[in-house]
C-alpha cells in the first residue's frame, strides 16, 4: 500500500520561492556582535525592530535574533524567534547586503501573534528604509 501524496505548498506568482539550499547568511552568537549592531542603524516596524551594521570585511550576511522577557515566557520568546528566523529566510537571504550584520528584535505581544505575511512585508519595508 502506498501512502497518499502530500499537498505541495503553493506560492503566489509575485512571491519568490524560498531558497532550496543552504542559506546565504550566518547567525550572530557573540554578545559583542549584538552590541555593535545595536549602535548601527535601526528601523522600528510594527512587528519587530531591525538593526543593521556594515562591517569592514567581505564576509557573508550575518543575522541575529533576540527577544527580551517583555515578549513573554520562554515558549512565547522561542515562538517569536522562530517566526523572525522565517522572516529572515524569506527576506534577508534575498535582499541582505554582504558584509552586513542584521539583528531582528522581537516586540512584546506582537511578534508572536502578527500574521507571517505581515511580518514579511514589515521586513521588506524596513529594508527599503535602510540606506
Amino acid at each position: 500500500m502506498t501512502p497518499p501524496e502530500a499537498a505541495l505548498p503553493s506560492f503566489d506568482a509575485g512571491e519568490d520561492m524560498p531558497p532550496a539550499g543552504p542559506l546565504r547568511f550566518e547567525t550572530l552568537k557573540k554578545r559583542a556582535d549584538f552590541l555593535r549592531a545595536a549602535r548601527g542603524r535601526r528601523v522600528v516596524m510594527p512587528g519587530f525592530i531591525l538593526q543593521s551594521r556594515t562591517r569592514n570585511d567581505d564576509g557573508p550576511i550575518r543575522v541575529g535574533f533576540t527577544c527580551s522577557k517583555k515578549v513573554g515566557n520562554a515558549v512565547a520568546r522561542n515562538r517569536a524567534k522562530r517566526r523572525l528566523r522565517e522572516v529572515a529566510r524569506h527576506v534577508l537571504s534575498h535582499r541582505g547586503k554582504p558584509a552586513t550584520d542584521y539583528v531582528l528584535v522581537g516586540r512584546a505581544d506582537i511578534t508572536a501573534t502578527r500574521p507571517l505575511n505581515q511580518l514579511i512585508s514589515d521586513c521588506n519595508a524596513a529594508m527599503d528604509r535602510l540606506p
